[in-house]
C-alpha cells in the first residue's frame, strides 16, 4: 500500500487495514514506523487521535535485523517492513511520548532555541576567526567584537 503523508492518505491506510483486520478476523492493531525525520509525526497524531496503537522501531535494530536475516544491509521498503513487523511482534518497540497542546509547543520552542543557539555559535566563531586573519589588530583597539564601540 502506498499513501501520501497527510489526511486523506492516513485514512487510505486506515480503510485498507480495517479491511484487512475483517478478512483475517483480527481485532486489534499495532501500527509500527522506524522514526526517520520528522515525516512520522502527523501519522502518529492522526492515530493517535483515532484510538489506535502507534509505536516506534529503533532504526539501528531495523539495520541489523536486515543483515542477520539475509546477510545484506541493503534496503528496501518491503523488506523494511517485513523487518519492522517481525521487531515489533517480538515487543522490540518503544511507545513515543506524544505532547499536545502547550507541552508540544514549548517542546518545539525549546527544540528551536537550541538550534538557533547552535547557529549562534557557529556565526560567532566564524566572525571571530574572519576578525583574526583579516584585522589582526582588531583586539588591541577593542576589548570586545560585540562591544558598542566595536559595532559602530
Amino acid at each position: 500500500l502506498i499513501f501520501e503523508n497527510r489526511i486523506d492518505g492516513f485514512q487510505k491506510l486506515l480503510d485498507w487495514v480495517s479491511r484487512h483486520q475483517k478478512e483475517n478476523q483480527k481485532s486489534h492493531v499495532i501500527f509500527g514506523v522506524e522514526p526517520t525525520g520528522h515525516y512520522w509525526l502527523n501519522l502518529a497524531y492522526f492515530l493517535k487521535a483515532k484510538g489506535y496503537d502507534f509505536v516506534l522501531v529503533n532504526p539501528m535494530h531495523v539495520k541489523k535485523s536486515k543483515e542477520l536475516d539475509d546477510n545484506s544491509p541493503t534496503k528496501n521498503d518491503t523488506k523494511d517492513a517485513r523487518v519492522i513487523a517481525q521487531l515489533i511482534k517480538d515487543g522490540r518497540y518503544s511507545v513515543p511520548n506524544l505532547l499536545e497542546g502547550i507541552y508540544a509547543e514549548l517542546r518545539e520552542g525549546v527544540k528551536l532555541r537550541d538550534q538557533l543557539t547552535k547557529q549562534l555559535m557557529i556565526i560567532e566563531g566564524r566572525i571571530q576567526n574572519n576578525i583574526q586573519r583579516y584585522f589582526p589588530e582588531f583586539f588591541d583597539v577593542f576589548a570586545d567584537w560585540k562591544g558598542k564601540a566595536a559595532l559602530c
